[in-house]
């Protein structure tokens, strides 16, 4: 069985390559956001930190089963069916509409959890600011992340691609504006950063109709036959996007409750967290890009029937990652000092977070190459529907991993590098989880396979 092949690398390529740009936009987005609040102070640093984690929570469960589309899409082109790649996006804006209720129930009762929590006074109001902004737009983002799903399912990631640079060249600016006072406009901090954030999001869903209802794309998808409610597509949507949805609001609920329980250490130890899991970003977050790239061959193979290639797609995968990966993971590591103090803040205690930065960020080089083989196997289950292994395993780390994040932080009060030391160990054991599961073959077994496609 061929495990490599130089045409299915490039094709991977030049799938996932203007995702992984698309999805650096997102990165240097959150990256610039910071650095500018970073000349107010290391408290809008820890804020924006906790405030935009809380609402990624409360919009994860959503998030998660909207980017199924992406498989689904991918499926249904690879089976030839090409109408109902459009059924999916109508499925897919149905749910979108119900998170409107949800997300404004969700952030009036979520915003008062900052102070209860413990957070030093002066990170409170901030986080709270931030949060209730971002938790305004949340349909935005949920929406934009359908319509990204259906065109990288479709392979035309490059449009992906255009809008999210049009998008960041919008934010960086007007988020700048709105934090300073600039241009005229009003003086608002963090609220301005939140404001820009959902501003891009708006601006992305209305360049991305302007390409779904495009002449030629609109005969070749059927999209005017599209509309309604379709029950089997929409079976298929939460059959499979379900447990996918699980995941990320257990993964994402579990990684919240640690980095709030990680903030009661003090403002300094949660700007060093912001700060590295900034540069972290630069890592992660493209490697999405490539993840949705392996999700979206897998999930055509699956529906050609053509899984045999998987080997292939799925080594390409992991040739690009670890390379990527492996590279910053040695340059992190060499300029951990100077990476810190790109965020040097005027407060006096910022000493304090260098000294914890810096040590946070060999923790970070040990777990990078961990992300993208989670990232790889991860994505290649997913498109394979091999969504309910991936839940279970995932969330029962992410589990493991915070009960003993209590009794680190709050029975046994140990130090915030102990705590950091924890996390990185529970990823290094997902990668290992996944890679085993990858090499054991059961989710490519033909009559699993012909599940995953059933509309029932």
């Amino acid at each position: 069985m061929k495990f490599l092949s130089l045409t299915t690398l490039r094709e991977l390529a030049r799938l996932s390559l203007p995702m992984v740009v698309s999805q650096g936009t997102f990165a240097v987005m959150i990256f610039t956001d910071r650095w500018f609040l970073s000349s107010l102070s290391s408290a809008h640093i820890a804020a924006a930190l906790g405030g935009g984690v809380a609402a990624m929570f409360c919009m994860s469960f959503f998030s998660g089963l909207i980017s199924y589309a992406n498989a689904l899409v991918a499926q249904y082109h690879g089976a030839g069916k090409m109408e109902r790649c459009t059924k999916v996006v109508t499925q897919g804006f149905y749910l979108t509409l119900a998170t409107v209720p949800v997300f404004a129930t969700v952030a009036l009762l979520a915003g008062g959890l900052f102070a209860r929590l413990g957070h030093d006074p002066s990170l409170v109001p901030l986080e709270r600011a931030y949060f209730y902004t971002l938790m305004a737009g949340g349909p935005l983002m949920v929406g934009k992340t359908l319509l990204a799903c259906y065109f990288v399912g479709i392979g035309r990631s490059r449009v992906v691609m255009l809008v999210d640079v049009v998008g960041i060249v919008v934010n960086i600016p007007l988020t700048w504006a709105l934090i300073f006072g600039k241009f005229g406009l009003p003086e608002l901090g963090i609220v301005g950063a939140g404001i820009g954030t959902v501003t891009a999001q708006g601006l992305a869903i209305v360049l991305f109709l302007f390409f779904y209802f495009e002449r030629a794309h609109v005969s070749q998808f059927a999209v005017k036959r599209s509309w309604g409610y379709e029950p089997g597509v929409m079976k298929r949507f939460l059959r499979l996007g379900l447990p996918s949805a699980m995941e990320a609001f257990m993964n994402t609920a579990t990684f919240n409750v640690f980095l709030l329980m990680f903030q009661s250490y003090g403002v300094a130890e949660g700007a060093a967290m912001a700060i590295v899991f900034n540069w972290d970003m630069l890592s992660f977050v493209p490697m999405i890009g490539l993840s949705i790239g392996v999700t979206t061959l897998i999930g055509r193979s699956v529906g050609a029937g053509e899984i045999d290639r998987a080997n292939q797609m799925i080594s390409s995968g992991f040739i690009m990652a670890l390379g990527y990966s492996g590279t910053l993971a040695v340059l992190f590591f060499i300029f951990r000092v100077e990476l810190i103090d790109v965020f040097s803040t005027p407060d006096d205690d910022f000493q304090r977070v260098r000294e914890l930065g810096q040590a946070m960020i060999v923790g970070l080089c040990s777990y990078m190459l961990a992300d993208a083989t989670i990232l790889i196997s991860g994505g290649a289950l997913r498109g394979a529907g091999d969504t309910r292994w991936v839940m279970i395993t995932s969330t029962s780390l992410h589990m493991a991993m915070l009960v003993a994040q209590y009794f680190v932080i709050v029975q046994w009060q140990m130090s915030p590098l102990v705590s950091w030391w924890v996390f990185v160990t529970m990823l290094i054991s997902i990668a290992i989880c996944f890679v085993a599961r990858l090499g054991g073959g059961r989710w490519r077994r033909p009559e699993r396979l012909a599940r995953v496609m059933a509309e029932h």
